[in-house]
């Protein structure tokens, strides 16, 4: 437990859940990284797309960009309403389910978990990219950094929202300072040199422009850069994070990020194609981020790249806080539902939903194992996710809006169904750029996840209706049980566990697994004169001592046969079977016994029916003295 405690922290009362609220300054770090680091892969996103026109693609980044940002904004307007709209959080699913139904809720939550799935994948191994593009000779070791990194941040996350935004705001703030630094620098270098600038890096050289864009090829680009938009309802999502007032924080936030973003966005495109920057394959020896390049242009690779880098580094590896943020609470909400397991909505030791963490860190390992790391590997998959659950989200949003009719609604209702359409055609654009170059594996998951939601539901559904229980309780056939001890040897736990069959009932049955013939003798001289004979002098009913034999050496399978012939001896009664179990005082102590107690009970309990009760007698070992 002390372990434990050093570890995660100490356990949190209920009562403390108001100390481990979060204001506007941990918020951004928190809720906000998965957007603000996408400024580190989204316009790289699109530029790789761009690759094959050589040195011609970085012309078009300026151009998308503008594209994305009225998007953006939208986005952002939407859902600001949407926090004050529906302040407990919730955001796409609750929105969807409350406004379209329960389906179009599930699908929201389904494409928004795994939106939170491919952050943490995506925004690992973009800081791992960071990290080889600085120091190239962990290259090898690609898969084996993001593993450590999804290691570190969910013990990080595991011990709180508070002290996770207290372990990342540093990291943040710092990210911001210093590409706001690079981006005033670049830019007036760029305005000072009317639109060209000398690099203090040369950036690689970019093969000869081949020829223009074509349309669809601007598309699959657009459909990239869209990634930096995920994130962006994680807000929605967690307001009930925040301190009150707890609506006004939650959007102040919102908008902080979103501008934050804006700037960073817009200033890296214009670096970028001002000094002529280009993607790399990530795959290839020597690669280089687009990140890496625009800091090494603009101030070279001296101790400010460094700095900056390290915090471009912290920050993409730690985006995926952000998910760690929000996919638990989603889990939790949905779980109330009876859509996911109920331990999705206990609260752990520190007041997070552990089972949710815990969840999320395993699935985004197994994405980053198959996809060994690489960031433009996952990249496809990427944006089909958040995009659905913007559209239904928006969709959900305007339906709240005809059925409240109040003051302002009508104008309210404008502005998210401009949102709906525009993720909507958004969405279109990235299922059809994508599609093939894996988009289509998010849409084969998501009626996946549908399908299990409603397994999960039917299940609880089933539960209910069969320990429903609409009569008074039933008094009949309420005699004693017969009580069935598993005994090895006659020792104190042998004992105590007999003790407390006699309390039981007058009809108790020994029982012994005979391996062999001594295994059982010394137990059979000794029960006449040890239990039959001090039980007969207090005028207590003799339990019986049965010898089940077992010439395969088994010592489960014998006492459940015995069982059965137990039941068919007393048809109308309840066996209940007392199983002795050492306890040991310390953890390493259970590896030197079988555990032959715990082994049974599961066993019993799998093979059971109502009529047979598995009974616990513990036996606690202590040391000398104690």
């Amino acid at each position: 437990m002390a372990i434990l405690d050093r570890i995660l922290g100490r356990h949190l009362a209920s009562s403390e859940e108001d100390e481990q609220k979060i204001g506007i300054l941990a918020g951004i770090p928190i809720l906000g990284l998965d957007g603000l680091s996408s400024a580190g892969y989204g316009p790289e996103a699109a530029l790789a797309v761009l690759l094959s026109l050589g040195a011609l693609g970085p012309k078009y980044i300026v151009p998308i960009t503008i594209v994305v940002l009225p998007l953006l904004t939208i986005l952002y307007f939407s859902y600001r309403q949407t926090i004050a709209a529906y302040p407990t959080g919730g955001g796409s699913y609750t929105v969807a389910k409350e406004n379209l139904g329960v389906h179009a809720g599930l699908l929201a939550a389904a494409a928004l978990m795994l939106d939170y799935i491919l952050t943490v994948a995506v925004g690992i191994s973009a800081g791992i990219g960071a990290l080889v593009s600085a120091a190239p000779r962990l290259q090898p070791y690609t898969l084996t950094l993001c593993l450590i990194t999804l290691g570190l941040i969910t013990l990080v996350n595991m011990r709180g929202t508070k002290e996770s935004g207290l372990v990342f705001g540093l990291p943040t703030y710092l990210y911001i300072g210093t590409l706001f630094a690079v981006i005033a620098v670049g830019t007036t270098k760029l305005i000072l040199g009317g639109g060209h600038a000398i690099a203090v890096v040369v950036p690689p050289p970019l093969t000869p422009a081949i020829g223009a864009a074509s349309f669809w090829l601007l598309l699959r680009a657009f459909a990239s850069g869209c990634t930096a938009m995920t994130g962006v309802e994680a807000v929605s999502n967690g307001v009930s994070a925040f301190a009150a007032p707890s609506v006004r924080n939650a959007q102040r936030t919102l908008t902080a990020i979103v501008v934050i973003l804006t700037v960073l966005l817009l200033g890296i495109a214009v670096i970028a194609r001002g000094y002529g920057i280009g993607a790399m394959d990530q795959e290839q020896s020597g690669y280089q981020s687009v990140i890496s390049q625009v800091v090494a242009a603009v101030v070279g690779r001296g101790l400010a790249y460094y700095i900056t880098i390290g915090s471009v580094l912290v920050v993409l590896t730690l985006s995926a806080n952000t998910s760690f943020a929000g996919f638990p609470r989603l889990c939790r909400l949905i779980a109330e539902d009876s859509y996911l397991p109920r331990a999705f909505a206990v609260q752990g030791r520190r007041l997070v939903y552990n089972v949710g963490i815990l969840f999320l860190a395993a699935l985004a390992g197994l994405l980053l194992v198959a996809f060994g790391g690489i960031t433009d590997r996952l990249i496809p998959l990427y944006a089909v996710g958040a995009f659905g659950a913007f559209t239904l989200s928006q969709a959900g949003m305007v339906r709240h809006w005809m059925r409240l009719r109040g003051r302002g609604s009508r104008s309210s209702m404008t502005i998210n169904a401009v949102g709906a359409v525009a993720t909507a055609l958004a969405l279109a654009i990235i299922l059809a750029a994508k599609f093939v170059e894996g988009a289509w594996i998010t849409v084969v998951l998501i009626p996946i996840m549908l399908f299990v939601f409603m397994r999960v539901k039917h299940h609880y559904h089933v539960v209910a209706q069969r320990i429903r229980c609409p009569r008074p309780i039933n008094l009949t056939g309420i005699e004693p049980p017969v009580v069935i001890v598993p005994i090895r040897n006659w020792d104190l736990l042998s004992e105590r566990a007999l003790r407390f069959a006699l309390r039981l009932s007058t009809d108790v049955i020994a029982v012994n697994i005979s391996i062999g013939a001594e295994d059982n003798e010394f137990l059979r001289k000794q029960w006449p004169d040890q239990i039959e004979g001090p039980i007969r002098k207090a005028n207590l009913p003799v339990p019986r001592l049965v010898i089940v034999p077992s010439p395969y050496r088994r010592l489960l399978r014998p006492l459940i046969e015995y069982l059965e012939v137990v039941k068919s001896e007393y048809p109308d009664r309840i066996i209940a079977v007392v199983i002795p179990e050492l306890v040991e005082k310390h953890w390493y102590q259970y590896l030197l016994h079988n555990q032959r107690a715990a082994w049974l009970k599961a066993d019993l309990l799998f093979h059971g029916d109502r009529r047979v009760v598995v009974i616990n007698i513990p036996w606690y070992l202590k040391e000398e003295g104690d």
